[in-house]
């Protein structure tokens, strides 16, 4: 079993950033993969940024890109989602969710992570 925490939500005018936590206790060495996922009222759940907890490489969604930045604290078994210029369309409730080997689907397919956190809400006024 692994538990996430996410925390570090909040709101915040466009342009601005903020810096989303993923805490992890349990059994975390079963995990090979931490996603941030994002999902806006009526929209379906996307994926934002993942890191391999191997050699800690990245991936980002498009929508994204030059704007978050992920990165892990082993030390204190955190994930973190930096974000910068942020834009109205980035609100949504942000999730942290883990992925372990053998699971199926591409690293944004939120149907191959095991484990989720609760989410934290992230609101960007124009």
């Amino acid at each position: 079993q692994v538990l996430l925490v996410e925390s570090g939500g909040g709101s915040v005018q466009a342009g601005g950033s903020l810096r989303l936590s993923c805490a992890a206790s349990g059994y975390i060495n079963s995990v090979n993969f931490i996603g941030w996922f994002r999902q806006a009222p009526g929209k379906e759940r996307e994926g934002v940024a993942a890191i391999y907890t191997g050699d800690s490489s990245t991936i980002y969604g498009d929508s994204v890109k030059g704007r978050f930045t992920i990165s892990r604290d082993n030390a204190k078994n955190t994930v973190y989602l930096q974000m910068n210029s942020l834009k109205p369309e980035d609100t949504a409730m942000y999730y942290c969710a883990a992925k372990i080997p053998g699971s199926s689907g591409a690293w944004y397919n939120q149907y191959g992570y095991s484990y989720w956190g609760q989410g934290t809400q992230v609101t960007v006024s124009s």
